[in-house]
């Protein structure tokens, strides 16, 4: 099996970040980077999928600037095959991504694409749905657990109802959510083999970004809250704010 796991480069989700002074983009001055912890999911579970099976091939892919090459470099050390690096220094929208995933797939021709079901910077969750869509590939969204079978998988995906088990035929894509796995901690020896493991740069296909950021600013800060003794005082509280009319 040949598993293409996306990987994109965000900015540490826990560091504490600013509106740029045109209220443009964010002011990455200063801070840290690492991989998606969604596509980091999705990473450790091809990994555990090669640990069953060591006839599969990960090649992990980035779209992005070059400084993407550090967590290509991790994605080796933790388990990791090849690396492919597609160089856009722009901001990129789900289409544009989308586009530069399917000109890989298309060299590649793996079996599952294996990936996050969403970036922290963006948030957008549409960049697996919209590649299964374009590639007219069964897909699964939200995967909390997946079992490998005989050219098809098994998933149980997280859905507001509850948990829903689907059987799915390769080639598929799949995206992953937080309970699947805890990825691992990399150890030196990771480290040092990732050293001498191919990562390898592609040209873009230069897809058109089609999306406008008008602007970026800080949510508005919350009131305090009013304590109301009956239903009528909350009826006339919401009214003076013009939530009801």
């Amino acid at each position: 099996m040949k598993i293409l796991t996306p990987i994109k480069r965000v900015v540490d989700p826990y560091a504490k970040v600013r509106p740029t002074a045109d209220g443009r983009g964010i002011d990455l001055s200063g801070q840290k980077f690492d991989i998606n912890p969604f596509d980091e999911i999705a990473l450790e579970e091809a990994v555990r999928i090669k640990e069953r099976d060591p006839d599969t091939v990960i090649i992990a892919v980035s779209i992005g600037p070059s400084e993407g090459e550090e967590q290509l470099r991790k994605a080796l050390a933790m388990g990791a095959d090849r690396a492919i690096l597609v160089e856009r220094a722009e901001d990129l929208d789900s289409r544009a991504v989308t586009a530069e995933l399917i000109a890989v797939i298309a060299d590649e021709r793996p079996d599952l694409v294996l990936m996050g079901k969403q970036s922290t910077d963006a948030d957008r969750a549409q960049v697996g749905p919209m590649l299964a869509a374009r590639l007219g590939w069964p897909q699964a969204t939200y995967a909390a657990k997946l079992t490998v079978e005989a050219g098809a998988l098994v998933v149980a995906r997280e859905t507001d109802d509850g948990e829903e088990t689907l059987r799915i035929p390769l080639p598929a894509v799949v995206t992953c959510d937080l309970r699947l796995n805890e990825p691992r901690y990399i150890a030196l020896p990771g480290i040092i083999r990732a050293r001498s493991k191919p990562l390898d740069r592609r040209a873009p296909v230069g897809a058109q970004v089609a999306e406008t950021i008008v602007g970026i600013a800080f949510a508005p800060g919350r009131t305090a809250g009013k304590r109301v003794t009956s239903a009528d005082e909350l009826l006339d509280a919401l009214r003076s704010v013009g939530v009801l009319s």
